[in-house]
């Protein structure tokens, strides 16, 4: 009993199978005006000329064309902070204030010092003249027999000490006004510039580190500013790829933040070493970005064009299969396929670069498990058949 079930149910499934196979392939395995050979079921697609390029996408991070850290270069007290985060600073502004009541006492009294060093030099100038007139009158004197020697010794040894203390006095004067020079510097320094070199005028605060009211010591960072136009985009590459790329190379980025928007720069710097632990290489790519809308740290994907060949043969890569070890397609011969060896090149996406012989009219894109050389075909799709 169990044995004509199990039979039944065979039957069954092979029915139902053989109902299934003649409805998808109505027409298979059915000669024709007596012809026994049985043509395979396949897709098609036409045989391209025309241009592909060798695609590669990087992963890269936005960085600041420029940056750098505003710090004081004196302690004191900050009395105001004149921006913030976000805000546009040009160069050369103003962007803290400390309290400067110390430096401007300092300099109070270094102008007082100064004073005092131009007095002492104005009467050690008027003792040297005095000094040289007694030395002039002794000679004279000397000369006719007057007065002895010794008095001429006295008077000028008087005379040399006269003009060695206008020696020093200068030096002191010069030293009071090295004082009085840095006594301004410092009290400049109270008020805190953002000044750079080079690039645009104009930058942004990226960060703020600290507040009016807090008490600095000299070199204690306030602000990070920024250079935002052009922007910098770092991806790194391996040994493969290295050699394809050049300065002024055009590449094209996508970012999360702007989901199918892309932005276009080129390539402004190569390293020209390889990181020893990564074997890849630093590139920079150069974006303008005069709205500001690419941001330091966001995350990109570069895609840069390694290779581009104006004029070639392209098929679908599903047209790719292999016989005997080698790489072919089947080319669309009539009712027939041809089998015709291929040589493969660029990738693009789901085309890609062949050359061989007679790669002219349409390939098989699917089916081919089936097929051999001359094997007869049917193809059901939207492309027109050869």
């Amino acid at each position: 009993m169990k044995k004509i079930m199990i039979l039944l149910i065979l039957s069954i499934i092979v029915g139902i199978s053989w109902l299934v196979y003649e409805r998808l392939y109505p027409n298979i395995d059915k000669p024709q005006d007596g012809d026994e050979k049985k043509s395979v079921p396949v897709e098609i697609a036409e045989i391209q000329h025309g241009p592909i390029e060798l695609l590669h996408v990087f992963t890269g991070t936005l960085e600041a064309n420029a940056q750098f850290v505003v710090a004081s270069k004196v302690s004191g007290l900050i009395e105001k902070v004149t921006v913030d985060m976000a805000d546009t600073v040009i160069r050369g502004q103003v962007v803290a204030k400390l309290d400067d009541a110390e430096y401007v006492q300092m300099l109070v009294q270094v102008q007082a010092d100064m004073a005092v060093a131009q007095a002492n030099l104005a009467e050690a100038k008027s003792l040297l003249t005095i000094s040289q007139r007694k030395l002039e009158r002794i000679v004279e004197l000397h000369q006719r027999g007057i007065n002895s020697g010794e008095q001429f010794d006295i008077a000028k040894a008087e005379q040399l000490s006269a003009q060695a203390h206008v020696t020093v006095t200068q030096a002191q004067v010069k030293r009071a006004k090295a004082v009085l020079k840095t006594a301004h510097i410092r009290l400049n320094y109270t008020k805190v510039t953002a000044n750079w070199v080079g690039g645009n005028r104009h930058r942004i605060v990226a960060e703020r580190y600290l507040d009016e009211g807090e008490t600095i010591s000299a070199n204690t960072p306030l602000l990070q500013i920024m250079e935002l136009d052009p922007i910098i985009v770092v991806f790194f590459v391996t040994e493969r790829d290295y050699a394809n790329l050049q300065l002024g190379q055009i590449a094209s980025l996508v970012t999360d933040v702007y989901p199918g928007e892309k932005f276009h720069g080129k390539i402004e710097r190569i390293a020209p070493i390889f990181d020893k632990s990564t074997r890849q290489a630093r590139i920079e790519l150069r974006v303008e970005n005069s709205d500001l809308r690419l941001k330091p740290g966001m995350f990109a994907r570069v895609t840069v064009v390694l290779k581009r060949i104006k004029k070639t043969t392209i098929v679908p890569e599903h047209a790719l299969t292999k016989r005997n070890h080698q790489n072919g397609v089947f080319v669309v011969n009539g009712n027939s396929v041809v089998w015709h060896e291929v040589q493969i090149g660029i990738r693009q996406g789901e085309q890609v670069q062949v050359t061989g012989e007679g790669l002219t009219g349409f390939v098989v894109i699917l089916g081919q498990q089936l097929l051999d050389n001359g094997s007869l075909i049917s193809s059901k799709n939207n492309i027109k058949d050869p």
